[in-house]
């Protein structure tokens, strides 16, 4: 994939919350936000199905609720589960989207961040394709910074301060996106000062 532009790659429609460009994959695990609750976090999570393999399609059909729980014997660990997210930012930098971010995903579960439980009412739910242990790919590093910028110019209340891991809303009950995700990179790409998002231009 070529080095991204990470001002101008991605638009999000604030009305319809879908970004594009992104393949829309409706899942059914979604509802309505709150009364008056506006995306103002974005959480990272990292996802492998079966644990530590990439490129299948049983990410998505987990999140559509299509998974054969008896094709892998993990699956009998989270058979029956419904969760979902807004994003997945696949390994080779693809991007489908299953939840608008105008919509509640079920991706946080129990969580505090800043104070505030429920942390789904408020939050967009990133997934990456990966594991804790094992290093997120190049073209993820492209993708997300764009991403993260296009969500901050249509939501004013993103910004680094609201930008979490899933092990930081849920700490002892998630690790994700763990230690092999570099979050320091991330920030280098989103800029120097990073005083807000919106300032991405």
């Amino acid at each position: 994939m070529p080095e991204l532009n990470v001002a101008s790659e991605f638009t999000v429609d604030p009305q319809t919350g879908l970004i594009s460009p992104a393949r829309l994959c409706l899942s059914p695990n979604r509802d309505a936000r709150p009364e008056g609750a506006a995306p103002g976090m974005v959480i990272l999570h990292g996802i492998s199905l079966p644990p530590g393999e990439f490129g299948g399609g049983e990410i998505e059909a987990l999140f559509l609720n299509q998974l054969d729980w008896d094709s892998h014997p993990y699956f009998g660990e989270i058979r029956g589960m419904e969760v979902s997210a807004h994003l997945l930012i696949r390994r080779d930098g693809e991007i489908i989207q299953f939840v608008p971010f105008t919509e509640r995903a079920w991706h946080a579960g129990e969580s505090c961040f800043r104070g505030r439980s429920r942390c789904n009412d408020f939050s967009i739910g990133i997934e990456l394709e990966g594991e804790d242990d094992t290093p997120y790919d190049e073209r993820q590093y492209q993708v997300l910074p764009a991403v993260l910028c296009a969500m901050a110019r249509a939501y004013p209340g993103i910004s680094p301060r609201e930008l979490a891991g899933h092990c930081d809303i849920a700490p002892g009950r998630k690790s994700d996106p763990g230690p092999a995700f570099d979050w320091l990179r991330l920030y280098d790409a989103l800029g120097e000062t990073l005083e807000n998002l919106n300032s991405c231009t």
